[in-house]
């Protein structure tokens, strides 16, 4: 409904005053002359102001005429109709084809701007499943990320163990040498002991030769024990180094397995920050893709709005030549016909 800010006189003036001027009236031409008013308001009242003249284009001259001239101006109203109608009708034939075509090429944009919209819709959807996977991804690298600390952590922790390890086996190695050193030093102060207390039962008497060998075979057994008791704690000692030893290999190939599980924990890393940036670099792409789209959109839709507009000028610019050549007609059927009064004046003049 049309708002009371523009009033329906006003326009009439506007579009008279356009006509005058000997241009076609429009929505944007009106609207300009009257320095006022919204689009919707002008156009239904331009719209009304084309009904009423299309109502009264068939209403027949006035009769103030001769039976004579007023038949023979309706003779000629008639065939000057029928000739105006014969060129409204070509001229609206060709504004239907006109409009045919621009309600084709209408649909036509508006089929591309739903393909636009439909391929729009999937670049989102595809952009949301790319936004869904970037966040996936990134929570998978910081997950890595803190696998790749807490491996780190292990690692230092494991260094720390095997330092005081390696430190433990230094000092059983230390441990065992001097063990093996004090017991060749008693050995060796045990067979001098040995050989000095032998010396001095030789220089005794023969008779304690019995008693020597005694103490030789005391010896013996003394020096067997000994060496059993070292030997025991010596392979006590070589079954906790090769035990030590065991535990580091372990460790070095702990170490080794943890090493490697870093660097697949820094690969998949680097591979999920590659995928990362190969998605941002897919999303800047549609995003572009996007946008021009948006932008054919809109060229193809002020095109749409210019033809549209040309097609209304020319259509109502066919239509005013019409009126035009009608109302020339009218002007001349008028000058054939002279002035009302003509008639009587002139039996007048035959009578005297």
């Amino acid at each position: 409904m049309a708002r009371s800010g523009v009033q329906y006189e006003d326009v009439q003036r506007a579009i008279d005053t356009l006509m005058a001027r000997g241009e076609a009236p429009s929505v944007q031409k009106i609207r300009e002359a009257l320095g006022t008013g919204s689009f919707t308001t002008i156009s239904e009242h331009l719209r009304e102001w084309r009904k009423r003249r299309e109502e009264n284009r068939d209403v027949p001259p006035p009769r103030g005429m001769p039976a004579a001239l007023q038949d023979m101006a309706e003779t000629l109203w008639q065939q000057a109709q029928a000739s105006a109608n014969e060129a409204l009708a070509h001229y609206r034939r060709e504004a239907d084809d006109k409009v045919a075509e621009a309600g084709e090429q209408a649909a036509e944009a508006v089929r591309r701007a739903e393909d636009a919209e439909q391929r729009e819709a999937a670049l989102s959807a595809h952009l949301t499943r790319t936004e869904a996977r970037l966040e996936a991804q990134t929570a998978e690298l910081a997950r890595l990320q803190a696998d790749h600390e807490a491996l780190a952590s292990r690692e230092a922790r494991q260094r720390e163990a095997r330092t005081r390890l390696e430190a433990r086996l230094e000092e059983l190695q230390a441990e065992l040498e001097a063990q093996g050193q004090a017991h060749r030093q008693a050995q060796a102060d045990q067979e001098a002991t040995h050989q000095a207390r032998l010396a001095q039962e030789e220089q005794r008497h023969e008779s304690a030769e019995a008693r020597l060998m005694g103490l030789l075979d005391e010896a013996r057994r003394e020096r067997q024990a000994a060496e059993k008791a070292h030997a025991s704690r010596h392979d006590k000692l070589e079954k906790r180094l090769e035990t030590l030893q065991e535990e580091h290999r372990a460790l070095r190939a702990e170490l080794s397995e943890e090493q490697r599980r870093r660097r697949e924990a820094q690969q998949a890393g680097r591979d999920a920050e590659a995928a990362r940036l190969s998605l941002e670099e897919e999303r800047t792409r549609l995003t572009a893709r996007l946008e021009d789209s948006q932008q054919a959109l809109a060229s193809r839709q002020e095109r749409v709005e210019a033809l549209e507009r040309r097609l209304e000028d020319r259509l109502w610019s066919s239509l005013e030549g019409i009126r035009e050549t009608q109302a020339r007609l009218s002007e001349t059927v008028e000058n054939d016909a002279g002035p009302d009064d003509a008639g009587p004046t002139q039996a007048e003049s035959a009578e005297n």
